[in-house]
This record gives structure tokens, sequence and C-alpha cells, in this order.
């Protein structure tokens, strides 16, 4: 799986208080920050996860770069809401910390949740998202809250103008009955069915909104019951395996009986002639050396020593 070292930068202002979203829009970040943290850890547990706010009187990185969930947790817990929010700003220092990554071999992303009107001009956006292109750095927003206005216009504008390599996404995702961490797991975020580069639209063409619990694997929520999602994804690789064993012994089977088919040289021939003498190669042999003696006798230039 990919090695990514990813830095999350949540909206802890002042619009995050509201309750629009299941329990409020903050909680229902922090909720979305522990399935992005188990999910990229469980792809490939070298990967790495930090975490920051933008909110206040400015960005401020709460946890570095790091696989322990428990610091993720306090980071969180430490984080209070106030302020506006420092969109283009958070993205830079979110950059700086992912540049000081320990294994430069992990790819580097941002994930960030806005859901209060972003300041910053289009302009000026545009700008930032390509000066992270040319640092390979990719970029995901998640989109809530404030949707009217030209919030979704600029970070399109800004989606457009970072997608790279190892893509870049926006998930726009209204207010819905289901938990902001259901809705995103439809995104291609978290690698869900969602539309490319899209709102956060299902396969089917669904919203977030709606498209929560039908998307998941074998129809189960790991969230809810991981247990079973387990068991039955073990189950999936068990059979697989079963039937790659039975392909593979049906192959050998099949390649045995063709070799058992197979008549070797001179199977039919009996082991000794009508004379009682041995047959095959030594048989040959001497009828060649009979035949050179009689060659012999009958040459007419022999001389007669009797």
């Amino acid at each position: 799986m990919v090695l990514e070292a990813t830095m999350i930068v949540v909206d802890n202002s002042e619009s995050s208080r509201n309750g629009d979203y299941v329990p409020s829009r903050f909680e229902a970040q922090s909720d979305a920050v522990n399935l992005i943290f188990s999910a990229k850890t469980q792809a490939n547990p070298e990967s790495s996860v930090g975490l920051m706010s933008m909110g206040g009187k400015g960005p401020e990185v709460l946890v570095t770069l790091t696989t322990d969930f428990g610091k993720i947790l306090d980071g969180i817990h430490r984080t209070k809401i106030r302020g506006g929010t420092h969109l283009a700003t958070g993205i830079q220092v979110a950059g700086l910390a992912l540049k000081h990554r320990q294994n430069k071999s992990q790819r580097q992303r941002i994930i960030v949740f806005t859901c209060s009107p972003i300041e910053e001009d289009e302009k000026t956006l545009v700008k930032l998202a390509k000066k992270m292109k040319k640092n390979n750095i990719s970029i995901d927003f998640v989109a809530f809250g404030e949707l009217e206005g030209d919030n979704s216009a600029k970070l399109e504008a800004f989606n457009e103008n970072v997608k790279g390599g190892d893509g870049s996404h926006l998930a726009i995702i209204p207010p819905g009955p289901n938990l902001l961490s259901d809705s995103l797991l439809t995104t291609p975020i978290m690698g869900g069915p969602g539309m490319e580069g899209g709102t956060g639209g299902g396969a089917d063409g669904e919203t977030a909104e709606g498209g929560g619990s039908r998307q998941f694997e074998f129809g189960v929520d790991p969230s809810m019951d991981p247990e079973l999602a387990l068991a039955l994804r073990m189950s999936l690789e068990e059979e697989k395996a079963r039937l790659e064993k039975e392909k593979k012994e049906s192959e050998e089977k099949e390649g045995k009986t063709n070799l058992e088919g197979i008549r070797e040289e001179d199977e039919a021939q009996p082991l000794l002639n009508k004379e009682g003498e041995a047959s095959g190669s030594g048989s040959g042999s001497r009828d060649a050396e009979t035949e050179q003696k009689d060659a012999k006798d009958d040459n007419p230039d022999k001389m007669d020593t009797a």
C-alpha cells in the first residue's frame, strides 16, 4: 500500500460550534480525524499522521507526524474553538511540517477540513496551489458547513491547480442524517467509490449525504462492527487461497496425466529376441558386426593364407 505522511488540518474557528452536523461541526471533525488515522496506518503501518489547527490567532501544530493514536486524541482534546480561520497560512505550515518528515520516502499529503468562510481571494489560493504542486504535496479538502457564496468556487479553483500524479480531491459534504465520518468513507479521499475530484458523490450519482451506509465493503460499517468486517475479510481471503490451491492441484494433475500418455522409445520391444539374445541396442551392434564380416569375406582381393 501507499506509504504516506499526512498532516490533518482541522477548522477550530467559531463556525465549528454550529450543530448542523451531528453532534457539532468540531466533534464531527474529531470523529473523521480518528477514521483517517486508522485508515492510513492500517493501509501501511509505516505511514504517519500529524494534526494541526488553523483557527484562533493563527495555525498551530498540535501533533507532529506520528504513528501513536494516543497523541492524536490528546491533540484533539487540547484544541480550543476560537477566532476565524487562516487557510492559506495553515496549508503552508502543514507543508513545512511534511518537509521535515523523518522518512523521506513517504509521499506528502495534507487533508484540510473547512467549515467557515474563506477569507483569502481566489488568486492567492491558486498561487498557493501551484506552489504545493511544485513541492509534490497532494491536498485534499473536506468542505462542509459554509457551502454558500464563493467558498466552493475558491476550493474548486484550488483543487484544479493542485492536482498531481498522486491525486488531490475535493469532497463537499452537505448536512444530513449521517455522520461526517460516514459520508467521508464514500469519497475518493478515503478510497471510496466517489467521483474523482468531485463533490463526494457515489458511484451511482448519490451525494455523500445519502450514500453513507450502502457503500461499505461487504455491506458492513467497519467502524460500527470491526470484528464482523475483519471476519468477513478473512473469510474472503481464505476462500481465494482455497480456490488457488485447487487450481494449482488441478494443473499439476493434468500435467502428470499428459506425461503418462507419452510412450517411451522401444517401450513395446521385448527384452529378448527369438534367438534368446538381448534385443535393442546390443543386437543392433551385433548385426552391424555380422554385415561387416560378410562384406570382408566377399572381397576378391583377400589373400588366401590357408
